[in-house]
């Protein structure tokens, strides 16, 4: 069991503030000063510093946090299996992005809970950003995510290497057709909401050639994937999305593929969790299934 300081210093690691810390914990502020300063001559070191009004943790404080954080979430899984009236009834919280929740993840899920009937599943959804926030506080146990995350930071295995294209309905109308990417730059583009994989892959690639999203002559911003489908087939735009979440819609002839010369991408759906996770063998056991 974490010594109850370390929850005051991991409190206020969250919310970067002794006062706030103290009212949440219901204990006074110099408690928590306190608390701080023991913590710091126990490990002969600063854990925080202030910059101007802001509080910063030291690189000795963000080493310990990163510690502490992971035994705390560790130690919430224990009470959580042993709360359980039987260990073989086995919980698995896990995130998914939107795009992979909607159109991938049933699949691997269904074969995985025939092969494991006892277990039972909480998925969450959220963008990439929302999903590594929730890895963080422990609120999920891995993610499966299409966008960006710092490397290093986590345990990863692919799920599988993916497709990114650009689509259209496949009745839809160009001045000229495109080639290149700058030729579709006077459509409409149907993007999702800041922090989503699909939007951070697009914005990467855009920069490759110097280009932005504000290139484009109008934006529709979608936080649903499934409603960018139905605007594309309604023609009310174009739009980069994995090509697996419109599968049924290319092979129906409903929207169609445009191949252009200067862009051409895979990108990986990857499985992660915390680093040094007590839980690491057996997290990296059960996304193997999930294949």
């Amino acid at each position: 069991m974490l010594d109850f300081r370390i929850h005051t210093f991991l409190t206020v690691c969250r919310l970067m503030n002794f006062t706030h810390a103290a009212n949440e914990l219901h204990i006074t502020q110099p408690a928590v000063s306190q608390h701080i300063k023991y913590l710091e001559n126990v490990y002969s070191t600063k854990l925080f510093r202030q910059d101007g009004k802001k509080l910063c943790l030291t690189e000795s404080g963000k080493l310990l946090y990163e510690k502490m954080n992971l035994l705390n979430n560790d130690e919430k899984k224990l009470k959580e299996i042993f709360s359980q009236a039987s260990y073989s009834s086995h919980t698995l919280s896990f995130g998914v992005t939107m795009t992979i929740g909607e159109y991938i993840i049933a699949e691997p899920i269904s074969k995985y809970i025939k092969k494991h009937p006892d277990t039972n599943f909480k998925i969450h959804f959220g963008n990439t950003s929302e999903l590594l926030k929730n890895l963080e506080s422990g609120e999920i146990d891995f993610a499966l995510v299409e966008g960006y995350f710092p490397e290093g930071k986590y345990e990863t295995t692919v799920y599988k290497t993916v497709d990114f294209i650009p689509v259209a309905n496949a009745n839809h109308s160009f001045v000229n057709s495109p080639q290149y990417l700058k030729d579709l730059f006077p459509e409409r583009i149907l993007i999702r909401e800041p922090g989503s994989g699909t939007r951070n892959i697009l914005e990467r690639n855009l920069e490759v050639q110097n280009y932005s999203i504000s290139n484009f002559k109008n934006r529709i911003q979608v936080e649903n994937m499934h409603s960018i489908i139905q605007l594309l087939s309604l023609d009310c735009g174009i739009s980069f999305l994995y090509k697996a979440a419109v599968e049924n819609e290319l092979k129906k002839g409903i929207l169609k593929e445009l191949k252009l010369k200067d862009f051409s991408m895979r990108h990986n759906f990857t499985f992660l969790w915390q680093k040094e996770s007590i839980f690491s063998d057996e997290l990296r056991r059960i996304c193997s299934e999930l294949f």
